[in-house]
């Protein structure tokens, strides 16, 4: 027994050692501890930084405890990056305080977790690049792992024995579609589709983002022909099911603008749909009753992802629509499933993220970002939200008002900041993508929309710390930005502290349904309204406010709130408690759900619609929007 004792002594000795000499200087030799994660050899579960606690549990396990330097080492270690890594990365080297707040936050210890082996698996490949371990057809290879815009799969008639799938390589993105052509047939006549994430080590299955299940005869709970929509993971399992038609008369709430299901599901046929008689007749079920799928019949069906959820139109009409549920998100979709009693004809994915390959860009040197000098002084700064695999939006920025005469010269710059991705070749774009550009800052978690808030804090990092910006601005890969007019308002204003600038929300109040996307319960805020706050399409603090932000960040002293323009509003109200003098700053012009003509920020603009603005103002030199959103 003493033996053994000894033995478990020395070799946690040993492994104190192994992590100690596994945390390397900063990359960037800076004297200032960067990362925080150099191991207390008398405490192994403790960081230097004394406020931080000494470990987590997982929230979603009862497993043993976590060493916050254990899940962070490997991901804050020199590895002589190229110059352009290491610019991408000055953000990230002063993020390790994160894992003190992941209590605050769903998913937050797994975001770092899957970030962390993520990073191991891009640096290999890094690595392998760097010192041309790549012979001629493994280079060949590399640059055919361009992420597809489309897939298809035609004469798609035989099923394995768990039926038909479909790999997704980069996953998916709003506006990317999923068409499937096939006749409901067999016994039943019931079939699935199911979006399905990637398996991680230790799970019996991977997630279910959406699992559609067609039921023609019916189940346990009606016997009527029904379509039931659902999640599962491996800690929550099955979610609450959405039914359509619903069990409950009434239950239709609106995704996207769109029913939950389409009042028609369920209805018997009447006078009122009798233009539409052919299509609808050979959909009725026995009483009559309308069904959009019916055994020995052809469908065409088609899943679209929206801002809000995943829509489901069967030949062409609009059927159910299933609103995204917490970490299960469209970019986490690595696979289409379809089983069941259903002779599969195709399947088409189209509008898929997709890279542009630098080789054929005509205009590279003009969408390259000029480098930036540690504590450089700017008039403004922005940092604009981005996920990993929204490459179309990005480039679209950079075609458009990061052309902008004073982006172009350095009074203002503009930074992208972007989560790492699951999948290893959204990660191998993104990292050529960030050498090729020199404009994205990586933060070290995967991206998961209850995280936005540790964005918040990176861009206040990133504007206060890295740079010395008068102005911190936040901002959406699908707004854009009249950067002139933002920075001629604020020279207008002439206020230097204190000042925050946007749409203010004065009388907002936490939603209290869980069905909404902004669902926040009384123990996040207990209050019955909120602070004021500027909506984050397009927001701006100064550079005091920004400071504070991520000096308060380091001490562990900001109140994380998953709702990170609300947020920015708490953290401000806080510092105005205090000895801070605030000036809120209203500005009606920045638009929160789309675009009016005059506009300084238009919100929710795609790649094209991103295009077209800039072109009327090169022709005109007038805000006049492109559509009528």
């Amino acid at each position: 027994m003493k033996k053994y004792l000894w033995g478990v002594f020395f070799g946690s000795f040993f492994m104190l050692i192994v992590l100690r000499l596994g945390v390397m200087k900063n990359p960037f030799g800076e004297s200032t501890l960067l990362s925080p994660v150099a191991v207390n050899l008398s405490d192994p579960l403790q960081l230097i930084n004394p406020e931080a606690p000494p470990a987590f549990r997982s929230p979603e396990s009862a497993g043993p405890l976590i060493s916050t330097a254990t899940l962070l080492s490997s991901l804050f270690i020199d590895r002589n990056f190229s110059h352009e890594v290491e610019s991408s990365l000055l953000t990230w080297n002063r993020m390790g305080h994160l894992v003190n707040y992941s209590q605050g936050l769903p998913n937050a210890i797994e975001a770092i977790r899957e970030a962390q082996v993520a990073w191991e698996s891009l640096m290999e490949s890094f690595n392998k690049g760097k010192q041309g371990d790549l012979n001629e057809s493994s280079l060949h290879e590399v640059k055919g792992k361009q992420c597809p815009y489309f897939l298809n799969k035609m004469n798609a008639t035989e099923f394995g024995s768990d039926g038909y799938k479909l790999r997704l390589p980069c996953g998916l993105i709003q506006g990317s579609a999923i068409t499937i052509i096939g006749i409901p047939n067999g016994l039943l006549g019931s079939f699935r589709i199911d979006l399905s994430g990637e398996q991680l080590p230790g799970e019996p299955e991977p997630p279910i983002i959406l699992h559609y299940n067609v039921r023609l005869l019916g189940d346990k709970i009606t016997e009527d022909p029904v379509i039931v929509q659902n999640t599962w993971t491996a800690a929550q399992e099955w979610g609450e099911e959405e039914r359509c038609p619903p069990s409950v008369p009434g239950e239709n709430r609106k995704v996207d603008d769109l029913n939950q299901c389409n009042e028609l599901v369920g209805k018997n046929e009447s006078h009122k749909f009798a233009a539409s008689r052919s299509s609808i007749s050979r959909n009725r079920s026995r009483d009559g009753r309308y069904f959009p799928f019916k055994q020995g019949y052809l469908s065409v069906m088609t899943l679209r992802v929206g801002e809000e959820g995943i829509q489901m139109t069967v030949d062409g009409k609009h059927i159910t629509s299933f609103a995204f549920r917490e970490s299960l998100e469209p970019w986490l979709v690595s696979e289409v499933r379809i089983s069941g009693d259903l002779k599969l004809i195709s399947i088409l994915a189209s509008g898929l993220p997709s890279s542009e390959e630098s080789d054929h860009i005509v205009d590279l040197d003009s969408l390259k970002s000029a480098q930036l000098s540690p504590k450089q002084s700017l008039d403004l700064f922005i940092g604009v939200f981005s996920t990993a695999n929204n490459f179309e939006r990005r480039m679209a920025v950079r075609r458009t008002w990061m052309q902008y005469p004073v982006v172009k010269t350095g009074a203002v710059a503009v930074r992208f900041f972007v989560g790492l991705h699951k999948n290893q070749m959204v990660n191998d774009q993104l990292l050529n993508e960030l050498q090729t550009y020199g404009d994205i800052q990586l933060v070290p978690f995967v991206d998961y929309y209850n995280l936005i808030t540790w964005k918040t804090v990176a861009i206040c990092t990133f504007g206060a710390e890295v740079i010395s910006a008068k102005y911190v601005m936040k901002t959406d890969d699908d707004s854009f930005v009249r950067v002139d007019e933002v920075l001629a308002s604020l020279l207008r204003t002439n206020i230097r502290h204190g000042l925050l600038y946007g749409l203010i929300n004065y009388d907002a109040q936490p939603h209290r349904n869980p069905n909404s996307k902004w669902y926040i319960s009384i123990e996040e805020w207990p209050e019955s309204s909120y602070p004021p706050w500027a909506h984050g399409p397009g927001y701006v603090v100064s550079q005091d406010i920004a400071e504070a932000v991520y000096k308060r960040h380091k001490k562990g002293q900001l109140k994380m709130f998953k709702l990170e323009d609300v947020a920015m509003g708490i953290w401000i109200a806080e510092l105005k408690a205090g000895s801070l003098r605030v000036t809120y700053i209203n500005e009606n012009r920045i638009y929160n759900e789309g675009c009016k003509d005059g506009y300084v920020v238009a919100h929710y603009q795609s790649p094209r619609e991103m295009l077209c603005l800039w072109q009327k103002l090169l022709e005109g030199h007038e805000p006049v929007c492109c559509s009528g959103r």
